[in-house]
């Protein structure tokens, strides 16, 4: 049985999301979509389903740390990781309180993004 699960990607930085993009795509998830601000990202996550959302802190609209909350009213469901180059631990902890599942420090290694799919589904096939 294979399970499908939705990613969104929400960095303003192109080159990010690319790179996470095509590491998502190596381990076998292909439904993935990408968002460069905090409204593309309420728009998207209004219009669909996400599974996980890997959600930049310092967006050019918007604080990502406050992005959780709106989020969360939208998919109850869904698994927000924080993606940041700036790990403080104040950082993290705000995140964590304010309802995200995971933080990523970029830069990030494949295997890092793997262990935080199978953190949430330990069921998934990772190519």
């Amino acid at each position: 049985m294979e399970q499908q699960i939705s990613i969104l990607i929400v960095d303003d930085v192109g080159t990010v999301r690319s790179f996470l993009h095509q590491t998502l795509m190596h381990l076998g998830i292909d439904n993935v979509k990408e968002a460069s601000t905090a409204k593309q990202c309420i728009t998207a996550c209004e219009e669909r389903h996400f599974d996980i959302v890997f959600l930049d802190i310092e967006l050019p609209d918007g604080d990502g740390k406050e992005l959780i909350a709106e989020l969360a009213e939208i998919n109850p469901d869904i698994n927000v990781v924080m993606v940041s180059a700036h790990s403080t631990v104040d950082n993290v902890k705000d995140a964590i309180e304010r309802g995200a599942k995971g933080f990523v420090v970029k830069p990030f290694s494949p295997k890092k993004i793997a262990a935080m799919l199978k953190k949430f589904y330990p069921k998934l096939e990772l190519a």
